[in-house]
């Protein structure tokens, strides 16, 4: 699934793929994204041929860009979305996600948090990690610290499975 989704995206941006850089910066945009992730973005540069060591680089960085913004800030756009007649929906979306799995942070705390941005599974990451430490109101050093460790962890199974695993299959 995750695949047919970078390779939809890798179609979409198409265009970029030609450009100095091009499959660099495309890696980096699917890694910001909520969802894909760096597990998206590790997926794409397999996909494209790119070599691992800088695609790791760029797709961690891409997902610890957000991370900070999203501790700091979501709870104040979750807020202004509730109370909007445009945005209630989405927060009321996002509001089910926290619910579904604010108790698995919530039992093992820090490391709870680690292991849910660590192990790639659908619907787990940072995105979703740092909205539901967010809304738990964890620590922010803490939540940040467990993110990055989580992202490291993800990043390392990411890489065995997209350029080991996948490139086996792809048979690139």
């Amino acid at each position: 699934m995750l695949e047919t989704i970078v390779g939809g995206l890798l179609s979409l941006f198409s265009g970029l793929l030609n450009m100095p850089f091009g499959k660099e910066i495309v890696v980096f945009i699917i890694s910001l994204m909520p969802i894909l992730e760096l597990r998206g973005g590790l997926i794409a540069a397999s996909l494209l041929g790119l070599a691992p060591v800088p695609s790791y680089v760029i797709s961690v960085i891409g997902n610890i860009i957000p991370v900070p913004f999203i501790l700091w800030f979501i709870n104040s756009i979750l807020d202004f979305m509730r109370n909007s007649k445009r945005f209630s929906k989405v927060a009321k979306w996002l509001d089910k996600k926290v619910q579904k799995h604010k108790k698995q942070i919530e039992m093992y705390g820090f490391w709870g948090m680690v292991l849910f941005v660590g192990i790639p599974l659908p619907g787990t990451g940072a995105w979703t990690g740092c909205l539901i430490a967010s809304v738990l109101h964890m620590d922010r050093k803490k939540a940040f610290l467990a993110a990055m460790i989580g992202i490291f962890l993800a990043s390392i199974i990411m890489m065995i499975l997209s350029f080991g695993i996948l490139r086996q299959v792809v048979g690139s």
